[in-house]
């Protein structure tokens, strides 16, 4: 499994407006520049999280986006899935009639990723934003 570029930098612009003030709008090349995330493509991503509530945008000369909700309410989960949709490590796990072995067997492989699924998904579920900010500021102090 690996990130596409859309979770990366929806990830790190999300993890860029929770550190700021929540009251404070942030210009979209702001966050662009300082991630280093071509400003276009973060925009689409942008808009997606504004549409599930993750980041609110505000429009107008000082227009730009703040982080909607708390920090510890948005977990890694939500935010990966608005970007990209429910996680499936094989396409047989979402539907069975995708399965190129003809479905219609036991299969010990898919078994064995659907634990790894569950696993991975719990993981996302269980961190949210606030943690990783966390993480990051105390390995800035440590260095």
């Amino acid at each position: 499994m690996q990130f596409t570029k859309a979770e990366e930098y929806g990830m790190f612009g999300v993890l860029y407006l929770a550190e700021k003030d929540r009251q404070i709008v942030t210009p979209l090349s702001e966050i662009s520049e300082s991630q280093n995330i071509p400003e276009k493509f973060l925009a689409k991503i942008f808009q997606s999280l504004s549409k599930s509530g993750i980041v609110r945008s505000h429009r107008g000369v000082r227009g730009g986006f703040t982080l909607a909700r708390d920090p510890k309410e948005i977990t890694i989960k939500e935010v990966l899935e608005t970007i990209q949709g429910p996680y499936h490590l094989m396409k047989c796990i979402k539907d069975i009639r995708n399965c190129d072995r003809n479905g219609h067997h036991f299969c010990a492989l898919r078994e064995v990723v659907m634990i790894a699924e569950r696993q991975l998904v719990s993981v996302f579920e269980q961190y949210t934003v606030a943690d990783l900010i966390e993480w990051q500021r105390s390995k800035a102090v440590r260095g």
